[in-house]
């Protein structure tokens, strides 16, 4: 059974990383995704939209369609998408070659969680990424 890292880590994984992958990026600003992702691009973040439905940048960033197509090192895959859409998402970030896999509050998905963690990847689990950055790191 899945067991997120605890709080000095997920702190730890916060403060050294510097590029997120946003998969599910809605391009609407009332989205939740679309808040979220905002919210730590200000705190200093390089966003990566992931969503083959966009057709334009999202946050001054343009989007796309996997993350293995993004043509930097990514740290963490924040994924804003349904339960059992995830599988295929950790499956993208292991051939990434991403180092964490962060499943959005209310995202839980056991199977894409061990498979994560079977290829090296850090999986945090049913966690906002927004709230963990003001918790814990707060800049």
């Amino acid at each position: 059974m899945h067991k997120n890292p605890d709080s000095g880590e997920i702190k730890r994984i916060l403060e050294e990383s510097r590029n997120v992958a946003v998969v599910g990026l809605s391009d609407s600003p009332y989205r939740t995704s679309h808040a979220i992702a905002s919210a730590i691009q200000r705190a200093g973040y390089r966003i990566f939209p992931v969503n083959p439905n966009l057709t334009g940048p999202v946050l001054g960033e343009e989007p796309y369609a996997t993350v293995e197509e993004i043509p930097e090192p990514i740290d963490i895959v924040d994924v804003f998408r349904r339960s059992e859409k995830v599988a295929p998402v950790a499956e993208d970030a292991v051939a990434a070659g991403a180092k964490v896999l962060w499943l959005q509050s209310g995202v839980i998905n056991a199977e894409a969680a061990r498979y994560a963690e079977e290829h090296d990847l850090t999986v945090i689990m049913d966690r906002c990424i927004k709230v963990d950055h003001a918790m814990l790191v707060g800049r």
